[in-house]
């Protein structure tokens, strides 16, 4: 400040702590002031009624250190034409720092400068913290949704933001200016080595700020903020309100419709379990859907962001009443599940197409449908091909619109027996002595590309962007790696499968 450099201060002592925050400034010539500040106060003194005594200089640096004082500034001149040694060495040992201001200085003009730093910067303050209140008030009275909140906190944070499951699995995030692929890698283990004894905290070993959403009790889910430098008072506001939103949408969404969803959820893990046929076709009835002379089909859909499955599963339910045909509709293991009756001389096929085909037109949402069943008992096998096909469906260009188990073929297969073991150990076993060889990856992406175009090794190398002499070498590599031969049918089978398996257990 320009009131202290005309004084052409200098340090003389605990220059490694000059990063320390000044709350105020207290102007005294008492040598026992130290009981009476409070932690972060500079002293200003002349030194005029210090003692002479080196303990007693020493006493007096320790007393300021003890009450957290900012530091402690000396105006030469009245007193001492330098600051005494002993007094020196007592602020280096603790380490407060020791300022010597070499020419006359109004400490009234320093205490005003600092005061009026001090108010600024709390206003700041203020008004930053009422623009954080206005957005998340703004955001809560229109009933945002999660997408738009995680819009408003990254937009306030200036960094990436992330919303994690209660399993600690990413829902949905938005990116900062870092590289957002660094910060997301390996997110679930290192999310479950971040513990929360409190409701916010700032962990130092990743540079996240996570705080709860809604009571821990409930395990909802957590937001992260990366802010590897450490987190502001700010920052911490802005999780805190971010949090609270995102608690306040799902509270109000569950009171809107909360009933008819846990409902749903249970009847629909009801049928795919087993549950009691009877009381479960008389839950059904109860719950609007008919049960007699009726046929059922199953829908699987899956939202390309998990925070929209709320928004994907009230178009679900909006969709099959326009079509008339009353369904059940919950979230389960993270796909949005739909079982819907029609009567027995409707178009299942088409019916289900008119219900997902509205769904897409609103959201981005890959759709799953099973083969129709005559009775609710066999509700649970048109439920679980849905939920195969989608397991198994790979997005192209010329895919259709809504999947079922003819559009899948072997991966249809792959995806139903994915948790056994043994097709994981197949799987290992096959892709083994390529991945000991290949680091980089540059060989298992050249079979890759040579099983996904069979009749052109062209297409194959243009697909990876490199020269057919490149791609033929890489292939060269491959084969002697794994001691096959990339021609022979067998062997390129077995190595589809098994590419085939590892991407669907990703």
């Amino acid at each position: 400040m320009p009131a202290l450099r005309s004084a052409q201060p200098a340090v003389l002592a605990g220059g490694a702590a000059l990063d320390r925050d000044v709350r105020w400034v207290h102007t005294t010539e008492l040598p026992d002031i130290g009981p009476l500040l409070r932690g972060g106060d500079l002293v200003l003194t002349t030194g005029i009624a210090l003692p002479e005594a080196p303990a007693a200089l020493a006493a007096f640096a320790e007393s300021l250190w003890e009450s957290r004082a900012a530091g402690l500034a000396i105006e030469l001149g009245r007193r001492w034409d330098e600051v005494p040694a002993p007094l020196v060495d007592a602020c280096e040992r603790v380490g407060l720092p020791l300022v010597a201001l070499q020419r006359e200085v109004r400490f009234a003009a320093v205490a005003q400068s600092v005061g009026e730093r001090i108010v600024d910067d709390q206003l700041a303050r203020l008004r930053e913290a009422q623009h954080v209140h206005e957005v998340f008030t703004d955001l809560s009275v229109a009933e945002a949704g999660p997408a738009e909140i995680l819009d408003a906190v990254a937009a306030l944070a200036g960094s990436t933001v992330v919303l994690e499951s209660g399993r600690h699995r990413v829902l949905d995030y938005r990116p900062g200016p870092r590289d957002v692929d660094a910060f997301l890698d390996d997110w679930e283990r290192r999310s479950r080595g971040v513990h929360l004894d409190r409701r916010t905290h700032w962990d130092g070993s990743t540079g996240w700020l996570v705080t709860q959403v809604g009571r821990p009790e409930r395990g909802w889910g957590r937001l992260v903020i990366e802010c590897a430098d450490g987190a502001t008072e700010r920052l911490v506001a802005v999780a805190e309100r971010g949090a609270a939103a995102l608690a306040l949408h799902r509270l109000n969404d569950r009171q809107r419709d909360g009933q008819q969803r846990r409902l749903h959820h249970e009847l629909l893990v009801g049928l795919l379990t087993g549950g009691d046929r009877d009381e479960l076709r008389r839950r059904c009835e109860l719950a609007g859907l008919p049960s007699g002379r009726r046929r059922y089909v199953g829908l699987a859909l899956r939202a390309a962001t998990p925070s929209a499955h709320d928004e994907v599963v009230a178009a679900t339910l909006h969709a099959a009443s326009v079509a008339k045909a009353p369904a059940l509709v919950a979230v389960i293991d993270e796909d949005v599940h739909v079982l819907l009756s029609l009567s027995a001389r409707a178009d299942a096929d088409r019916v289900a197409d008119d219900v997902a085909l509205a769904v897409l037109r609103r959201h981005d949402v890959v759709a799953a449908c099973g083969t129709p069943v005559d009775d609710l008992a066999g509700a649970d096998r048109t439920l679980r091909e849905a939920q195969q096909v989608l397991r198994a469906v790979r997005r192209t260009p010329d895919a259709p619109r809504v999947h079922r188990l003819e559009d899948v073929h072997v991966r249809g297969l792959l995806a139903l027996l994915r948790d056994d073991d043994r097709l994981q150990a197949f799987a290992d076993r096959e892709l083994a002595r390529l991945r000991a060889a290949d680091a980089s990856g540059r060989m298992e992406a050249a079979v890759r590309a040579l099983l996904e175009h069979p009749g052109s090794k062209s297409a194959a190398a243009a697909s990876l962007a490199v020269s057919r002499p490149v791609f033929y070498e890489r292939l060269a590599h491959a084969a002697r790696a794994m001691g096959v031969d990339l021609e022979d049918a067998e062997v390129r089978t077995s190595l589809h499968l098994a590419l085939m398996v590892d991407e669907l257990a990703r």
